[in-house]
């Protein structure tokens, strides 16, 4: 056991999170955006919030920008600025949803400068990921139909795949493009991208250089998502998973508050199948919203739900589990994963991050900080950065 214990301390050591700039800004439900004090107004002090993330976890040196949100006319100069805060940029996130040319979709447009216009803006953000830094493009499309008829839907798939191709075409050596899907919402009726074999079969086409993102509140209710997880990382074709935990469909509540054990089955085929190795790449970010919740506190409690889940997994008696498995025992196999799960891996979380000279409760040593107040303090006059509703 001692062994599994001290395997499991490092992959803890060298665990990383992404943390999404727009999780630090106002975000609500369709009809409210609740404003919050202190709230960042711009790119550069997203990062200042992401920077205390990071120096209280350890584990959360990425951070995701989403274009327009993040734009500005220095990329160059806001990846230094990153940089100087310990902190370097993740995926490029762009937004083919909020403009009125989108109402009937983008890359999947029955228009043709519609989808130029959609194009356009991603490959705009693939230059973005030049300037920047980063290596990942990431992609969800908010397309699809609301009624029978409404569009050709293997049309829209050879729209689909042209654009995606032109993009691809335009990345680096060592750029990457993810493919995101979404079962439904907005588009109720059929949508372009609505599962992990959409995904899968365009990313196939496309080359190596795409890869699927798996987003926990992505799913028809019921969906076995770790053997989702399982099956893309087989295949070599994971190349993100977004963290968020949901009740209905996709809630972007806090990872781990609805169903803490699918989080720990997901994470559990996460280390058996290699995903957290450095060479598998796989993005692991936070893709939610803190609506109710403080920004800070919120984030840095997911990051701690994350390596919760991840610490018991990590736990997961290997051998044993094979035996069982082998030797067919149906109760003695599950046992190996319950027993797992069960542990209470707080101390050997505590044990980690005073190892690397971190306070080991990080909600409570981030309130001490005074931050929270003063960015409230400080923060006061212009835009609040967020999405309108």
């Amino acid at each position: 056991m001692t062994v599994i214990r001290d395997a499991a301390k490092a992959a803890l050591t060298a665990q990383r999170i992404e943390t999404p700039s727009w999780g630090y800004g106002n975000s609500g439900t369709r009809f409210k955006v609740f404003a919050q004090p202190g709230v960042p107004r711009n790119p550069w002090e997203k990062f200042d919030d992401a920077a205390k993330v990071h120096e209280f976890t350890g584990v959360a040196p990425k951070v995701s920008l989403h274009i327009p949100w993040d734009r500005t006319d220095d990329y160059a100069t806001l990846a230094a600025y990153a940089k100087d805060r310990g902190l370097e940029l993740g995926a490029i996130n762009s937004n083919t949803f909020q403009d009125d040319d989108y109402r009937l979709g983008s890359v999947c447009h029955p228009d043709a400068k519609t989808r130029r216009k959609a194009v356009d803006h991603l490959l705009e953000c693939v230059d973005i990921m030049g300037a920047t830094g980063s290596t990942d493009l990431k992609l969800w499309f908010a397309d699809g139909t609301n009624y029978p008829g409404q569009d050709d839907i293997v049309g829209r798939q050879d729209r689909l795949a042209e654009s995606l191709a032109e993009v691809y075409e335009r990345l680096g050596e060592h750029q990457r493009l993810l493919l995101e899907y979404k079962f439904f919402e907005p588009a109720f009726y059929t949508t372009d991208v609505p599962d992990w074999g959409t995904s899968y079969a365009h990313c196939l086409k496309l080359g190596p250089k795409a890869q699927v993102v798996v987003d926990t509140g992505h799913h028809a209710p019921g969906t076995n998502i770790e053997f989702i997880v399982a099956f893309l990382l087989r295949e070599g074709k994971l190349g993100g998973f977004d963290f968020n935990s949901r009740f209905y469909a996709d809630d972007d509540l806090m990872v781990g508050s609805a169903d803490p054990f699918q989080l720990f089955r997901i994470m559990h085929e996460v280390v058996k199948n290699g995903g957290l190795d450095a060479a598998a790449n796989v993005a692991f970010m936070l893709d939610q919203c803190h609506n109710i919740e403080a920004k800070i506190p919120a984030v840095i409690r997911s990051v701690m739900n994350v390596q919760e889940a991840t610490a018991k997994a990590l736990l997961v008696d290997r051998d044993a589990l094979t035996a069982a498995q082998r030797a067919g025992d149906v109760l003695a196999a599950n046992a190996v994963l319950m027993d797992a799960y069960s542990t209470d891996v707080r101390p050997l979380l505590c044990e980690v991050r005073e190892e690397q000279g971190l306070n080991p409760d990080p909600v409570a040593a981030y309130a001490a900080s005074g931050w929270q107040e003063q960015i409230a303090a400080e923060r006061v006059g212009g835009e609040q950065a967020g999405w309108g509703a």
